[in-house]
């Protein structure tokens, strides 16, 4: 589980193919790897993946064909956000997040508000009923919260902070990202779900 608070700016320097999968080497940028274990979880733009290799600078993570097809990203040398995996004893500031990505997103605005920016998305139609006014989603591993909804496409204000923490700051119109939508949405849908099979026996 995660967070999706950014704890550092990193950068996929390779992949190559391993059969249908893809292993990656990400330079880990100011991220400390000093309590990291072969096999801990970091976000890569909002994708859970595994460590396998450590060294004091970098990580390897072995990526499926099943992941790379509904995520975008993770395939080419490129800046990427990180989050080490949440412990107990962790401050909760933004939400939890799984780190697995529900759809990919395309960036329709991106505006600079003066003291923010307007950040537009239209999401994957099959889940946009999921996305809420005032309700939490991942994007590309950050934590945010929805400003407004209108069919497919939601707002969020993006603060300078976020903006210079992260790398928000290379999204532009067009920009495709990483999705995760709340999990508290999966649990609603499910047992709603659940009671109308009930009722149906």
């Amino acid at each position: 589980m995660f967070t999706g608070i950014i704890q550092a700016v990193g950068h996929i320097d390779s992949s190559s193919s391993v059969g249908d999968n893809i292993e990656l080497s990400i330079e880990a940028a100011n991220l400390a790897l000093a309590d990291v274990q072969i096999g801990d979880s970091i976000a890569v733009n909002g994708v859970c993946l595994t460590a396998t290799n450590l060294t004091k600078t970098h990580f390897t993570a072995h990526v499926s064909a099943e992941t790379l097809k509904v995520t975008v990203g993770l395939g080419q040398q490129q800046t990427v956000n990180l989050e080490k995996a949440l412990r107990l004893s962790d401050r909760l500031g933004g939400h939890l997040v799984s780190g697995h990505v529900d759809g990919v997103g395309e960036v329709t605005q991106f505006t600079d508000l003066g003291d923010n920016w307007l950040l537009a998305i239209r999401a994957p139609h099959e889940i946009s009923k999921y996305i809420a006014k005032k309700g939490s989603i991942c994007i590309n591993g950050v934590s945010l919260t929805v400003n407004s909804v209108s069919q497919d496409t939601f707002t969020m204000n993006i603060i300078p902070h976020t903006l210079e923490n992260t790398m928000f700051k290379q999204l532009q119109i067009g920009s495709l990202v990483n999705c995760e939508i709340d999990q508290i949405a999966r649990y609603v849908e499910r047992m709603t779900q659940w009671t109308t099979e009930s009722g149906n026996k």
